[in-house]
């Protein structure tokens, strides 16, 4: 499951605003501007320290945008992401219910919070956030919900509830990668092995592979009785993810 992309962009011509002298006639910066402007500037900070990897610089800009504007929801979308990262996951939820109870309408937050909540094994409650993120018409990326609320019962077993999730995401998207593969998987684990190949010869015509997929080709492949093709996906995975999870499980189970 993918959380919403979170970059975010700064209007940081606010630096300009009522510079001593000038003679445009633009107002001097109000608090309320200033407030804004400290949580807009720490949290595009924050979010950079940790794309570098440095997490405490990160943590300190982020409380600091929080000292600005606590109701700044941004700022607490990206320190969730930080406390999940570092394993703090009562701060992680708390951020992200907080980001939800501010943007209460808003298809990212909603989604954000439903992804975690199914991690933290919370299913019904995610469905319902889910739901909720669907309902905002602006939400640029339904397809992307779909396909995490189908992730969410599929990782809890539900096959019939996953695969209605998936093929909705389709019905938006065609093109979505994550419900191409979990629908071939979900029709896998239904022992429809040749519908399976279909949808992930879609998924590979995008141009998509991971470790994952190619396992699963491997195993789709083998189930059909087509040998030589799944020794092909087995060397592909060896060859381009050798230390990756699904080879070692492939060599594990090797004769």
């Amino acid at each position: 499951m993918r959380l919403e992309r979170w970059g975010m962009v700064l209007l940081l011509a606010l630096a300009s605003v009522g510079c001593s002298g000038n003679s445009t006639g633009l107002r001097e910066p109000s608090a309320a501007d200033k407030k804004a402007e400290g949580a807009q500037v720490h949290t595009e900070l924050g979010q950079r320290y940790m794309q570098n990897g440095d997490l405490q610089g990160a943590l300190e800009k982020l409380n600091k945008a929080l000292q600005f504007d606590p109701n700044y929801a941004p700022a607490h979308t990206v320190i969730a992401v930080l406390f999940e990262r570092i394993g703090d996951y009562p701060n992680a939820e708390l951020h992200y219910r907080k980001a939800a109870e501010l943007e209460p309408k808003k298809g990212a937050a909603n989604n954000n919070l439903a992804v975690f909540l199914c991690k933290e094994g919370k299913v019904p409650e995610a469905q319902g956030f889910f739901t909720r993120a669907l309902a905002d018409p602006f939400y640029d990326t339904p397809d992307l919900a779909m396909a995490n609320a189908g992730t969410c019962l599929l990782n809890n077993n539900d096959l019939p509830g996953a695969e209605v999730w998936f093929r909705k995401a389709l019905d938006r998207n065609p093109a979505n990668g994550d419900a191409l593969y979990q629908v071939a998987r979900v029709l896998y684990l239904k022992n429809d092995a040749f519908r399976a190949r279909a949808f992930l010869q879609r998924y590979e015509a995008l141009g998509l592979v991971s470790p994952d997929s190619l396992k699963l080709g491997h195993d789709i492949e083998l189930r059909l009785g087509n040998g030589e093709v799944a020794r092909d996906y087995a060397k592909r995975l060896r060859e381009r993810f050798p230390d990756s999870e699904p080879a070692r499980a492939l060599d594990a189970n090797a004769p």
